[in-house]
């Protein structure tokens, strides 16, 4: 019983197989058909653009030549002058080129910053002094003999102050060869503040050495005291007016650096003056002598030296 009807159950089974199969098979060749089809029609058009000259073209890729080995030559050799991709043995092409230089200002601005920096020690180390030197400078107080000594007692920030003024004063002489484009060697300007640096700490050397001992020959050391305190205040207040024009002539361009040097010359030139007319008053204040023989005084011990200076300079950077 148990078989018949096993039997009977693997019978069903074939006749739904048997059954199902050709529709498989049916959708199977109709998804042939179809892709077929398809292809067919890629072909056509693959054929159709390639007869507008559409589709890319391979490239051929380059073949080695043939040629007769020569005895005698190195064989490497040889295969790099056969070669068809790289010319090794063609004319040299010449390309020429210009250094590019950089206008580095780096250090520039460093050693700008660290004159302002030094200036601010300065006035806050020694700010009393500064205050004395600015109401004595302007003759805003009635006690200027008396701050005029206190001043003469203090020497170590009188001479930082002058080394301030020769250091300033030192860059804008670079900076003023340099605007000029005077005809000068391949110094750099570093050299260049050197050598302004130099000069004008040489030249006020001299000056204040001659000026203590034509006082201690003729015996007019109070007056030559006087006059040197004059010179070297002005020199310090010119020191502190040079300092804010170091940043214009150097970072400025166009009409504002040229208004920039326009007012420093003024300004030296109206400092110097007032120093000359302080000087005036100083000396006419102890000695009485005419306006000629200070003239004359003036033409001798300062512009002759600066005009000395300045044909020595042309003399050797020629």
């Amino acid at each position: 019983m148990n078989r018949i009807f096993l039997l009977c159950i693997f019978g069903l089974f074939s006749l739904v197989v048997s059954g199902q199969q050709p529709d498989s098979l049916s959708r199977a060749n109709a998804g042939s058909a179809q892709a077929d089809s398809v292809n067919a029609a890629r072909a056509d058009s693959l054929q159709k653009y390639s007869g507008r000259n559409l589709l890319p073209v391979k490239k051929r890729s380059a073949v080695m030549p043939s040629w007769t080995t020569q005895e005698g030559v190195p064989l490497p050799l040889q295969i790099l002058s056969h070669q068809p991709y790289f010319g090794f043995t063609g004319e040299p092409v010449i390309s020429q080129s210009r250094e590019r230089k950089v206008d580095d200002r780096d250090l520039l601005f460093y050693v700008l910053t660290g004159v302002v920096l030094l200036f601010a020690l300065l006035k806050q180390l020694f700010g009393k002094y500064l205050a004395d030197l600015r109401r004595l400078f302007f003759r805003s107080t009635l006690k200027q003999r008396q701050l005029r000594e206190q001043l003469l007692q203090t020497p170590l920030p009188s001479l930082l102050f002058n080394i301030f003024f020769f250091i300033t004063g030192g860059l804008y002489l670079a900076f003023l060869f340099t605007h000029l484009q005077l005809d000068l060697p391949d110094t750099g300007f570093w050299l260049l503040a050197l050598y302004g640096f130099g000069a004008l700490a040489a030249t006020y050397l001299v000056k204040y050495i001659g000026l203590k001992l034509i006082g201690w020959l003729f015996r007019m050391t109070p007056l030559t005291d006087a006059y040197v305190f004059v010179v070297f205040m002005v020199n310090k207040a010119l020191g502190i007016f040079l300092l804010p024009f170091l940043w214009l002539v150097s970072y400025a361009s166009g009409e504002l650096q040229t208004v920039a040097w326009s007012i420093s010359w003024a300004g030296i030139g109206l400092l110097l003056l007032y120093r000359y007319i302080l000087g005036w008053g100083a000396v006419r204040n102890q000695v009485s002598f005419r306006l000629f023989h200070f003239v004359l005084y003036l033409l001798a011990f300062e512009v002759a030296p600066l005009l000395l200076i300045y044909k020595v300079v042309l003399s050797v950077f020629k």
